[in-house]
C-alpha cells in the first residue's frame, strides 16, 4: 500500500493530553485518528466482563482474537464498539482505568494490538497516540511526539473529565492512581512508556489544548515542505 501522508505519533504518561490534542490535529490535517489506549481499554472491559484473570496471558488472547474493535465518528467523542457493543463510556470507568495497564503489559497483547494499529498506519495520513507509539509501533514515523504534564496537572485534568461523564473520584485519589498508572508504565518489561530517541519532548502543564495541538501542527506542516 503507497502511503499517502505522514504518520504522526504522540506518546506520554496518562493524562498528558495526548488523545485529546490527536484527535484535534487528525481534524485539522484531516487525518485519521487512531486511539489506541482504547483498543487496549477496550479488551481489557471484555476481560472484565468475562471475568478472566488479567494476567491469564493464554486466555486474555484468545478473547482478544475472537473480538473486532472498531471506531466510529461520534459527537462529541469518537464512539468505541467491541463487537457490536458501544464500550465508548464503559471503557473509561474506574475498573477498566485500574485494570488496563496489567492488561497491556501482556506480551501476546501487544504484538496483536501492535499488528493491528500498523495495518492501520500502512497508509499514512495518521494520527496515532498510546504510550510505545513512536518507539515501538510507528518506529519509522515522520513526526515523534512526546507529551509530559505535573501529576498535580494531569490529576486535575482527569477531575475534569471524569466530572463531565458522571464518576465522582477524588482528586487525591485520581493523583495516586496516575502515579501508580506511570510506575506501571515504566516498569514493565514489554514496550514500556519511554521517549523515543527522535521524539520531541512537551510540556503541556501550563499549556492549553489549543496551544498544544498549534505547536504540533506547526511541526507537522514543517515536515510535510520538506
Amino acid at each position: 500500500m503507497e502511503k499517502q501522508g505522514l504518520q504522526v505519533a504522540i506518546d506520554g504518561p496518562a493524562s498528558a493530553g495526548k488523545s485529546t490534542v490527536a484527535k484535534i490535529v487528525a481534524t485539522r490535517f484531516h487525518y485519521i485518528y487512531c486511539d489506541t489506549g482504547a483498543m487496549y481499554r477496550a479488551i481489557t472491559w471484555k476481560v472484565l466482563q468475562a471475568g478472566v484473570a488479567l494476567d491469564d496471558e493464554a486466555a486474555v488472547k484468545q478473547l482478544l482474537d475472537s473480538i473486532t474493535i472498531r471506531f466510529e465518528p461520534g459527537e462529541p467523542t469518537q464512539k468505541v464498539f467491541v463487537d457490536q457493543t458501544d464500550v465508548t463510556l464503559a471503557i473509561r470507568q474506574p475498573d477498566v482505568t485500574n485494570s488496563v495497564s496489567a492488561v497491556s503489559a501482556l506480551p501476546a497483547v501487544r504484538q496483536e494490538l501492535t499488528a493491528r494499529q500498523r495495518d492501520i498506519a500502512d497508509a499514512g495520513k495518521i494520527v496515532m497516540d498510546g504510550r510505545d507509539i513512536g518507539s515501538t509501533v510507528l518506529p519509522d514515523a515522520e513526526v515523534k511526539i512526546f507529551l509530559v504534564a505535573s501529576v498535580d496537572e494531569r490529576a486535575q485534568r482527569r477531575l475534569k473529565d471524569n466530572a463531565a461523564k458522571g464518576i465522582d473520584t477524588p482528586l487525591a485519589t485520581l493523583k495516586h492512581e496516575i502515579e501508580e498508572r506511570d510506575r506501571k508504565d515504566s516498569t514493565r518489561k514489554v514496550s514500556p512508556l519511554t521517549q523515543a530517541a527522535d521524539a520531541i519532548r512537551l510540556d503541556t502543564t501550563s499549556m492549553s489544548i489549543n496551544q498544544v495541538a498549534d505547536k504540533i501542527a506547526e511541526i507537522i506542516k514543517e515536515k510535510e515542505s520538506l
